[in-house]
């Protein structure tokens, strides 16, 4: 694809990937509450489901769905400032958009419970 405006490669471009990464994290951390009670939940689980895992696979399925929440939660924060940018009237399209990325955040959330128990009860 060609675009007229310059598009930095290589180091430069990964300089910048990290940069606007971390102004993601740091606007999701003081600007989504969710996200913040998220991470909460993050720091507990995280180390509780390596402590739990009785080895690298089932430390793997304890761990990653605290990942997949933290990535959905993203996801729907960036989803819902951009429909707040185009207008914050109400318009049905717009609440069924965030509606829909609420319950993408759920569902990451009923996936760790499922996971968490299907491997802590087959001990």
């Amino acid at each position: 694809m060609k675009t007229d405006r310059h598009k930095p490669t290589g180091l430069v471009r990964l300089l910048n990937a990290f940069g606007n990464t971390r102004k993601g994290f740091v606007g999701a951390v003081r600007g989504e509450a969710a996200f913040r009670q998220e991470l909460a939940l993050c720091v507990v689980l995280f180390p509780l489901g390596l402590w739990l895992g009785k080895n690298g696979v089932e430390r793997a399925l304890l761990v990653g769905p605290i990942f997949i929440i933290l990535i959905v939660e993203l996801l729907n924060s960036g989803i819902e400032a951009t429909i707040d940018r185009i207008g914050l009237e109400h318009h049905q399209l717009s609440g069924l958009a965030k509606d829909l990325c609420s319950a993408a955040v759920f569902t990451s959330f009923a996936m760790l419970a499922v996971v968490w128990v299907l491997v802590l009860l087959d001990r």
